[in-house]
């Protein structure tokens, strides 16, 4: 009988061992993910080192596509057909769930769950749906710079050690911006002046120090008007059209919807505005041009549609 619970016992031991080793094995499976140790908003984070299924609510989805880590899910949507993502990056995000849009404070919860993320990025504004996206992945919280898009660019790159990329991409783009500038002054002056607005029912939002605004001013080096309106924070400075005319740019980028364009048709002012009368301005479509200068690959695209406008 001793001998028995013996065999009994050896037997219930090897196969106690076996499951611990199996067991082993799967845990030596999981643990050939690697991981790393990353600074958010809320504290130290431990991601993927190389995760598969990235959710961005944060609308950092073009750095995380200029890196080599396209979203299966997405808040990068264009600000006048917020269901869809913009026109220009479509070929690159058009497999994307769109799940929100990303400078709202809430999203699509079970369109996350049902993405399967193994990463989440968001944004402070979105912070109280913070713990129950814990629940699905671990969550990156980002800084805001929703007007410092090379800031953005280079926090995302921090996220995968990519920070040499990122400035390899910058240095390149500033490159080819100074380049055009060069090449519009040549065609234009020296001093000419350059003003983009954004229409809005009878005035105009002023891109003084934001969006397609500082893509001429900071990046191409092209001059602005000396009155410029202040621009303190995000939100963009509003002028009347009377102001409009007031500020006297030599040529003027308007960015409008179709409604707009209607306005300014039917404005006995607007042809009266000098830049107007001499036939220097240029009318873009709200969509996509509205938002595309404050992400990156947005912002190079805009190079050529500038060309196009100021070197004939």
């Amino acid at each position: 009988m001793k001998k028995l619970k013996s065999v009994a016992l050896l037997c219930v031991t090897m196969l106690t061992f076996g499951m611990i080793t199996g067991c082993s094995s799967d845990n030596g499976k999981e643990n050939t993910q690697e991981t790393r140790t990353v600074q958010s908003v809320k504290g130290e984070v431990e991601i993927p080192a190389n995760p598969q299924r990235i959710v961005d609510i944060s609308g950092s989805s073009e750095e995380l596509v200029l890196l080599g880590h396209t979203p299966v899910a997405t808040a990068n949507v264009d600000s006048y057909e917020t269901t869809k993502v913009p026109s220009y990056i479509e070929d690159k995000l058009g497999d994307a769930k769109v799940v929100g849009h990303s400078m709202m404070d809430t999203m699509d919860i079970e369109a996350i769950l049902a993405a399967e993320p193994d990463l989440i990025i968001m944004a402070p504004r979105q912070e109280k749906i913070y713990d129950q996206l814990k629940e699905i992945a671990p969550v990156v919280m980002l800084e805001d710079r929703s007007n410092d898009w090379e800031a953005k660019l280079k926090d995302v790159a921090a996220l995968f050690g990519q920070e040499k990329e990122a400035q390899e991409w910058l240095d390149a783009y500033y490159k080819k911006a100074e380049e055009l500038g060069k090449e519009i002054k040549k065609a234009n002056g020296e001093d000419t002046t350059y003003l983009t607005v954004l229409a809005s029912s009878g005035q105009f939002m002023v891109f003084t120090e934001g969006g397609i605004g500082t893509v001429l001013k900071e990046d191409m080096k092209l001059p602005q008007p000396t009155n410029m309106p202040k621009q303190d924070s995000i939100t963009l400075p509003t002028v009347t059209m009377e102001g409009l005319s007031e500020i006297d740019a030599d040529h003027i980028i308007v960015i409008a919807t179709e409604s707009d364009k209607a306005d300014l048709d039917a404005s006995t002012v607007w042809p009266e505005i000098r830049a107007v009368k001499e036939g220097n301005v240029t009318i873009l479509d709200a969509s996509p041009y509205f938002s595309q200068a404050y992400n990156p690959i947005g912002r190079e695209l805009l190079f050529q549609s500038i060309k196009d406008e100021f070197v004939k």
